[in-house]
């Protein structure tokens, strides 16, 4: 059972939930058509962002971070989830799939080199994973990582790097071995953007997320010493990116229910005040039937988050319940800003309209993290798996 987070106590957390949520609605959304024409966040919200705290709510207390747990950090991600997700992508790697593989499998001279900076934003993490032909499936990887001497010497590419541009440390996942019955032979090793080898391409062009970077990273001949290999293990890495990847899977459920809450509330807000022949187009049905399908969508997401949130703290579900909850929330999202698009009628359809720019933003929440094809078989097998063990 959940009973808490001890070290941030609930009234001290209603306390910065407030404060995230007046500033998400006060200081980012009259900004939002500056950062999609820009594509970039403005130089002063990011400090704001910073002395807020934001880029190290999740990290704990004792490296400089707020200690929010993952309960809280759902209601973070709802509130962010509202505005523009480029301002969430400017420091989301830092508390999340980067972040916490230092947080849960890093050794404690890692954790003191890198979370204090992470946490006040002085460094920006980038999580190197996904690779061509590698994706929602790490077992793929190409990179390699080989030995030398006390050291390692990486060589690979990667592509759709999150902060990649801004990065100070990049977490970058490689081949260590082939895999065995003894593990996946995969590592984790923390590089800084500037050891001699990384190259960083240019800015991903992408379909929406405006002012979030992505980028490809190649690895040529990177030599690292052996204090950059994560927990000083060298079969850590997969476990340390599915961990990661499930955690983040939640967190990405939260910001697609702040996603579908905004599409719902500019189509409740348009259906007033449209008309169509002298009456507000809110009193036609259909239209109804399109804002009743998003609030029930709404309300089904924010339960199914929340209860993810809390088997993952109390460590009943880290699997099934966090695919579950992405894939039923982006998906969700995705139809709910299809369906604020079409009240909006040929309004939703132009640029600077706020459900033309959502439409196009949660798009990519059903593919990272895992697609939602992924999220299927790894629910759908694993219950059959369950099953099957119980039987023999």
């Amino acid at each position: 059972m959940y009973t808490g987070n001890p070290d941030v106590p609930d009234d001290v957390f209603a306390d910065v939930l407030r404060q995230i949520d007046d500033f998400v609605r006060t200081r980012v959304m009259p900004r939002e058509v500056e950062i999609m024409t820009t594509d970039a966040i403005p130089d002063d919200l990011r400090a704001q962002t910073a002395a807020m705290g934001l880029f190290g709510y999740a990290i704990p207390q004792e490296w400089g971070g707020l200690g929010l747990d993952l309960v809280q950090d759902v209601e973070v991600a709802m509130t962010l989830g509202y505005t523009s997700l480029a301002l969430r992508s400017m420091f989301g790697t830092n508390n999340g799939i980067a972040g916490q593989v230092l947080v849960g499998f890093g050794t404690p001279e890692q954790r003191a080199r890198w979370l204090p900076g992470i946490a006040s934003g002085e460094i920006v993490a980038s999580f190197a994973l996904t690779e061509p032909g590698a994706g929602s499936n790490p077992a793929g990887l190409r990179t390699a990582a080989r030995s030398d001497g006390d050291g390692w010497i990486i060589d690979g590419g990667k592509q759709f790097i999150t902060n990649a541009t801004e990065a100070g440390l990049f977490v970058v996942f490689a081949r260590v071995r082939p895999a065995s019955d003894d593990g996946a032979g995969i590592a984790v090793f923390l590089v800084p953007a500037d050891a001699p080898g990384v190259r960083v391409g240019a800015k991903d062009v992408k379909m929406g997320q405006e002012g979030s970077r992505t980028a490809e990273v190649a690895f040529t001949g990177v030599r690292v010493g052996p204090e950059a290999l994560v927990g000083g293990d060298g079969e850590v890495g997969y476990r340390a990116a599915m961990t990661s990847l499930a955690r983040g899977r939640i967190h990405i459920a939260g910001l697609a229910v702040g996603c579908a809450q905004r599409a719902l509330d500019e189509s409740v807000a348009y259906a007033a005040t449209a008309t169509q022949g002298g009456t507000p187009i809110g009193d036609f049905q259909l239209v109804q039937a399109m804002i009743a399908d998003q609030q029930t969508g709404v309300l089904a997401g924010r339960a199914l988050v929340r209860d993810a949130a809390r088997l993952y703290v109390t460590g009943q579900d880290r699997r099934i319940a966090p695919s579950a909850a992405k894939l039923f929330c982006t998906e969700m999202a995705g139809k709910a800003a299809d369906l604020a698009v079409q009240v909006h009628g040929g309004s939703g359809y132009m640029r600077e309209v706020p459900v033309e720019r959502l439409y196009r933003d949660v798009r990519l929440l059903r593919l990272y993290e895992g697609t939602s094809e992924i999220q299927r078989l790894i629910i759908g097998g694993g219950l059959v798996r369950a099953e099957q063990k119980k039987a023999r």
